[in-house]
């Protein structure tokens, strides 16, 4: 089954008509987009848009061999006209299938919001599932996935969890070729929108690609270790969040603690809570070792700092004279057994932890040690991972490994 996308973008296209925002600015040439519609062998068009038979022309393809076309959810505005020897468009009822006179099978997918997914089966066996704009199939079982799709198109990164609902059933599978469509001006174009694909095990073409179902691609390299760096309120614990989003179950250990008293604090944790999806799992702790050492579902630790407090504490690390009869020892050789169980984890982590070594000199020796040893470790820690991230006023900047 052959896919040719003639458009990636949002109904409105990017960039936005009249919108001054910074990733409209950029979103010229190679970088603009059409609103996303999919053409199938050359005969089933998903998703009417203004220009499509000018796209399938600048992508070597002629609709005049069209015998469907289906639309996927409400379109605003003014209706977009028919061009002539196309048959009408529609929408299928949902759970209602539908025989292509091509040989395709089309199946109506439920949503949770407005629109119409599709299930597309090819005359040679292979699959598609198609995804309208911000859509998610209702409940667990809105898809019939026997096995993996070959290839799944999907607003990924409005929905990352409706792609993690996907991979918890078994509808996306290790060899599914996930794309990335329905496209934003929320995420920059360019390396930040490969990077944000990457992560969520899916990438982004340009308009006018052709993929072909099934056939053997390498999928985006997913690092399984990553330490993400910054500074206060940089939004490296959205980063980090980020990364994990589209996985159906992640481990979360708080490192935080509570502390009695503490409106601002509690205030802190509590925005935190809210901000992770309902299918993750919280672990309050700072016995990092066992979490890294187990097996499961990918785990993300935030952050290093607060680990370091509390193994600071429990060093006596903050007394100069305890520092230097056994705290320096005990705390290398806790910061040492942290390391040794990054380096032999097999599971997928992310880290986050501060840096503090750009700012000012602190007043105390206490400080000043913290602020040492917590260098030393992100040095440690940096080593041991396949992907380092700094971020700084909400952007990421790749310090280690690949793009993404």
């Amino acid at each position: 089954m052959e896919l040719t996308l003639l458009g990636t973008g949002t109904p409105e296209g990017l960039p936005r008509p009249g919108c001054p925002c910074a990733a409209c600015a950029v979103s010229v040439g190679g970088l603009a987009r059409a609103a996303t519609s999919v053409l199938v062998d050359g005969a089933l068009l998903l998703d009417l848009t203004p220009g499509a038979v000018l796209a399938g022309a600048r992508a070597g393809h002629s609709l005049a061999g069209v015998r469907q076309v289906l639309l996927t959810h409400p379109h605003d505005g003014p209706a977009v006209e028919l061009p002539p020897g196309l048959p009408a468009a529609g929408r299928v009822p949902d759970g209602r299938e539908l025989a292509v006179i091509s040989g395709h099978r089309v199946r109506a997918v439920p949503m949770d919001a407005p629109g119409t997914g599709y299930e597309v089966t090819g005359p040679d066996g292979s699959r598609l599932l198609y995804l309208p704009p911000g859509g998610a199939p209702a409940g667990t079982t809105g898809t019939t996935a026997r096995r993996a799709y070959d290839v799944v198109i999907a607003d990924v990164l409005g929905r990352p969890e409706a792609l993690a609902r996907l991979r918890a059933s078994g509808a996306v599978g290790p060899a599914t070729d996930v794309i990335a469509v329905h496209l934003d001006h929320d995420t920059p174009p360019g390396r930040e929108l490969e990077r944000r694909c990457a992560a969520a095990g899916a990438r982004a073409v340009p308009d006018g690609t052709t993929v072909v179902a099934g056939e053997y691609r390498a999928g985006p390299r997913v690092p399984r270790r990553t330490l993400v760096l910054g500074g206060a309120r940089s939004g490296k614990s959205v980063e980090a969040e980020r990364r994990l989003e589209s996985y159906p179950e992640v481990v979360y250990a708080a490192t935080s603690g509570t502390r009695e008293d503490d409106a601002d604090w509690a205030q802190r944790v509590g925005l935190h809570r809210e901000r992770r999806p309902a299918g993750w799992r919280t672990v309050e702790t700072c016995e990092l070792a066992p979490l890294l050492a187990a097996s499961g579902p990918p785990l993300l630790i935030d952050c290093l700092a607060l680990w370091l407090t509390d193994a600071m504490d429990r060093a006596d690390a903050w007394d100069d004279s305890a520092w230097a009869a056994r705290g320096r020892k005990e705390l290398r050789d806790r910061v040492s057994d942290l390391v040794a169980a990054v380096r032999a984890a097999r599971r997928t982590v992310v880290l986050v932890s501060n840096e503090v070594g750009a700012g000012v000199v602190p007043a105390t020796a206490s400080g000043r040690r913290f602020r040492d040893e917590l260098g030393r470790l992100n040095n440690a820690v940096a080593g041991e991972c396949e992907h380092v991230l700094l971020v700084v006023a909400g952007q990421a900047l790749v310090l280690k490994g690949q793009p993404g």
